[in-house]
């Protein structure tokens, strides 16, 4: 599969641009942690089946984007006590400068307007997106992901237990990344073990950058409750909100906390899907992202 790198700013992204030149854009942003081939290559190839050109592209920091590895990385532990007291947090880069590296891909690659489909941390750059440069999306479709207000419930307790961990090497981090994301799935869409395997042993192959995750999620703890500014959404936008009634990560009530804040989204719960992107909810999900004509 073809990758190239393309410099933003300061930064080069890594990126794949699948499906006729022609075709209308979709652009997909990935969350914590995760690089563009999370993005499951059979949905990819629905959606360029369907003749939309799909781009997906590594954030800074992770895959083969421009690491940031120079930057002073505070410990977790640290970083959650100063957001549970209300202290300041000065993460390396916010969730508002991902997003403008999103709107700086689109501008790089010469295209004026996209479907923009973010999933958990990458729904709330899509946010950040459509709200700093509204005239470049023309949908808005957020999956597994919040508004960032602070009453929202918490991870699963096990979920939480298994994202504080930091294994001390390699191959232990392996396996507690086919734990997480065993963890991660729903009731009703387990993922086969040796299919976690699998996945968790091409993600290492192709980068390993553990850091960049904190990193991450210290720009998710910075950015904070984005409810009041999700209000003023230019109404024009269509937006869709897709979530999983089983998400351990980000429990239901994100989605409806979500959906009250942007009351002209179409909002779909699916029974029984976690947090992760399962081979039978593919078609359903693909079908979710419609034309924008």
């Amino acid at each position: 599969m073809s990758e190239r790198l393309v410099r933003v700013g300061a930064h080069e992204l890594c990126v794949r641009d699948e499906g006729p030149r022609d075709g209308e854009v979709l652009l997909l942003i990935m969350g914590l942690g995760l690089q563009l081939i999370a993005w499951p290559q059979g949905l990819v190839e629905l959606w360029t089946a369907r003749g939309f050109r799909v781009i997906r592209f590594d954030h800074r920091d992770i895959g083969h984007s421009s690491p940031q590895d120079h930057a002073k990385t505070p410990p977790l532990a640290w970083a959650a006590l100063r957001a549970a007291v209300g202290l300041p947090l000065k993460p390396p880069y916010s969730l508002k400068a991902l997003a403008e590296d999103a709107a700086g891909l689109l501008s790089a690659l010469g295209i004026a307007r996209a479907q923009v489909l973010g999933v958990s941390m990458g729904g709330m750059v899509a946010q950040h997106l459509a709200l700093q440069h509204p005239e470049k999306v023309s949908a808005l479709h957020l999956w597994m992901t919040t508004s960032g207000a602070r009453h929202l419930p918490w991870p699963k307790s096990e979920l939480r237990r298994l994202m504080l961990r930091r294994p001390r090497t390699r191959e232990a981090a392996l396996g507690h990344y086919v734990r997480l994301y065993r963890a991660l799935a729903g009731p009703a869409y387990p993922t086969p073990e040796a299919e976690l395997q699998t996945k968790v042993e091409a993600s290492a192959s192709r980068s390993w950058r553990p850091e960049a995750t904190l990193r991450q999620l210290l720009a998710i703890a910075h950015d904070g409750d984005r409810s009041h500014r999700l209000q003023g959404l230019p109404k024009h936008i269509p937006v869709s909100i897709v979530h999983g009634e089983a998400d351990p990560m980000l429990p239901l009530a994100h989605a409806h906390h979500l959906a009250q804040q942007l009351p002209q989204a179409r909002f779909q719960v699916i029974p029984g899907w976690g947090h992760d992107l399962p081979a039978a909810l593919w078609p359903a999900l693909a079908a979710s992202v419609g034309s924008a004509a």
